[in-house]
């Protein structure tokens, strides 16, 4: 739960609803418009794999002037796990996002993503163009991820597919006596301060966000997310010549889990494609949210994501 002044400030602009996915399971969503007051555009996020509201501080702030709705993946966050543990991975995902925009009354706007979160959106962009205007891709690639990892060590795919792939399944095997470990961890602005010292991480501008969405991620059980990752693994690259809307792909030069070269090259294969790297690691929402929010804004103006009809009232 948030304990520091600017983490409570936070909470208060969340806003959660269940809602019912095509299989039967309760997905929680979240949005950031709890009272209908803002007046802008909406967005629809598919967030970093297991992650939460806490990673994206530009966007709890009232005066953001972007609606965001957005959802936890199955099995994390208060989503319900599906009763077949077979029934996630992307096309599952793809599910729960139509499944939130019907919730919230949302027929067509922009799709913003972020890590295996970007595979999520252009698969849905792929397989549903008219409920999409654009896609905003923050350190993710349209498909085959783990062939991506370890980016600036600049392996051949396959290299790195198998390492991470691998290096995964060891997690997931372990997952179970390593998980009553890491749901006991203290999190706190000096853990982060901690990890960025290590390198994990760059300086980030609050830290005691960032401490919340560590703890939130690790509630999840570490068998689960491996799981849940394993399963994405699966997905395959998207045919970009599917893609007819503006995208904007936003790399970190660092990141160990997106290849940023391999974003840049993605950009160059979409009809109207651009790409921006920043001196991040993975973790762009939390190290450079201002400047993230400066350019998702200015896509938005470029893309064209439409207000809803009642703002902040799903439904309708």
């Amino acid at each position: 739960m948030p304990t520091t002044p600017s983490a409570l400030a936070a909470a208060s602009t969340i806003a959660y609803a269940d809602v019912l996915s095509d299989d039967g399971t309760t997905i929680r969503a979240w949005t950031n418009d709890p009272d209908g007051v803002i007046d802008g555009p909406t967005v629809v996020l598919c967030n970093g794999l297991g992650t939460n509201p806490w990673a994206w501080p530009a966007l709890l702030q009232p005066d953001c002037g972007v609606r965001v709705v957005s959802w936890f993946h199955r099995g994390t966050g208060g989503s319900e796990r599906p009763a077949d543990r077979r029934n996630v991975g992307i096309d599952a995902f793809v599910q729960d996002a139509l499944s939130v925009m019907d919730h919230y009354g949302i027929d067509r706007t922009v799709l913003m993503g972020w890590s295996m979160g970007v595979n999520t959106m252009f698969e849905l962009a792929a397989e549903h163009p008219e409920r999409v205007t654009g896609l905003f891709a923050v350190a993710g690639v349209p498909g085959d991820t783990f062939a991506t990892m370890l980016g600036p060590l600049r392996l051949p795919r396959p290299v790195a597919r198998t390492i991470t792939v691998n290096w995964s399944r060891v997690l997931k095997a372990s997952g179970r006596a390593i998980t009553p470990v890491t749901t006991r961890l203290p999190i706190g602005p000096r853990t982060i301060g901690l990890l960025r010292r290590a390198g994990l991480i760059f300086p980030v501008p609050h830290p005691d966000l960032a401490a919340l969405a560590l703890a939130e991620l690790l509630a999840t059980p570490i068998e689960w997310y491996f799981h849940l990752a394993l399963r994405t693994a699966q997905h395959g690259r998207i045919s970009l010549r599917r893609i007819k809307v503006p995208v904007l792909f936003v790399g970190g030069t660092w990141d160990l889990l997106a290849g940023s070269r391999h974003m840049a090259a993605a950009a160059g294969k979409v009809v109207d494609g651009q790409y921006v790297e920043l001196r991040a690691s993975h973790f762009i929402p939390l190290e450079q949210p201002d400047r993230l929010h400066e350019l998702l804004v200015g896509f938005i103006a470029r893309a064209g994501a439409p207000a809803p009809t009642t703002p902040g009232t799903p439904g309708t």
